[in-house]
């Protein structure tokens, strides 16, 4: 099924390899970028993870600008919709994520109708399935999250970044049933992604690893993290592009999870030239408290605390037939990605 694909957001951690298993498949791709100066290294990245750079070509769009839109879907088969805000520390103004990721939503689906574009598969998150529900704070039995979920954005642990996901997805789905079109749409809501890295950039997705690995996290939070690797989420936006049975569907991307202590854990007992960065204990959730009153990026994830939230990815396994890497083996490709990029 090769064809030309538009990729949005081809310079992001997912966006690269998603780039690269569609030029491994044969696809033409037209990558999409703020600047087109990122190009050449977008380029010489893919050329050294094996990609065929000949049927790559780029392309400048903005998320909130008209611009180039229109042009970029010209000759065009297939969209996948990967360009979104994606950051860790809340602005003040939630409009900031808001606007860019519903507003580019808007211009890339409604282009790409336009101009009759074949397949649609949009990047969105499991963040806009799984938040804004009491009974995951309550004393009930936990509730396990399917696609048939949508976060609640009026609940009290949604924080700018999920609505902006929530209300994204949700835009998409109205354009593309008010289009008629639902069944030529499908979308990918992945957890936490993780897994190896391209190049040296390590992307805000493995912050996480990365303070861990240099000593910066010196005790552990009560945090649980939905874990998947990468690999398997770019397999899986090309799996809903070409099968039959992915169309009018949404997919959760997920292979588990681990607590923070979990994954000092594990990076300790398989790399343990990098045990003594290792948080040295459990930090008590009073404790948290109190350290978020330091650190921005921790208060804004403080609704999170202590709370696990589960996912069911039968769907991906059942209709895609993904057999999901291990949450334990995508983060120790994290760390072995960052080590190989000289990050630590």
């Amino acid at each position: 099924m090769a064809g030309k694909v538009l990729l949005t957001g081809i310079s992001g951690f997912l966006g690269g390899h998603i780039a690269l298993q569609l030029l491994k498949s044969g696809y033409q791709v037209r990558g999409s970028v703020r600047n087109l100066n990122k190009s050449e290294k977008v380029r010489q990245t893919l050329a050294k993870h094996g990609a065929d750079i000949d049927n790559l070509e780029f392309v400048a769009l903005d998320l909130n600008k008209d611009d180039g839109w229109n042009d970029a879907m010209d000759g065009v088969d297939f969209l996948m919709h990967t360009a979104s805000p994606f950051v860790t520390s809340m602005p003040k103004d939630k409009m900031e994520l808001i606007t860019p990721a519903v507003e580019g939503t808007k211009r890339a689906l409604n282009a790409a109708l336009a101009a009759n574009i074949s397949r649609i598969v949009l990047t969105s998150s499991s963040v806009a399935i799984m938040h804004g529900h009491s009974n995951v704070h309550s004393g009930e039995s936990p509730k396990t999250f399917s696609e048939d979920d949508w976060t609640n954005i009026g609940g009290s642990d949604v924080n700018a970044y999920i609505e902006s996901k929530t209300l994204a997805e949700k835009t998409a789905w109205e354009i593309m049933g008010k289009a008629k079109r639902t069944n030529d749409f499908s979308t990918i809501n992945p957890t936490l992604i993780l897994g190896p890295l391209l190049d040296n950039d390590p992307g805000t997705s493995g912050a996480l690893i990365l303070r861990l690995l240099t000593g910066s996290v010196p005790a552990s939070p009560r945090f649980y993290l939905p874990i998947v690797d990468v690999r398997d989420v770019a397999a899986m936006h090309l799996l809903a592009l070409e099968k039959d049975e992915a169309r009018a569907k949404r997919f959760i991307s997920s292979s588990g999870g681990l607590w923070i202590k979990q994954i000092a854990d594990l990076i300790k007992s398989e790399k343990p030239q990098f045990a003594s960065k290792m948080p040295k204990f459990q930090m008590p959730d009073w404790g948290v408290k109190i350290y978020a009153l330091f650190d921005k990026e921790v208060r804004d994830s403080l609704s999170q605390l202590g709370i696990a939230h589960h996912v069911d990815n039968s769907r991906a396994k059942k209709v895609l037939g993904v057999d999901f890497i291990s949450p334990e083996q995508a983060v120790l490709a994290t760390v072995n990605s960052m080590v190989e990029q000289k990050l630590v």
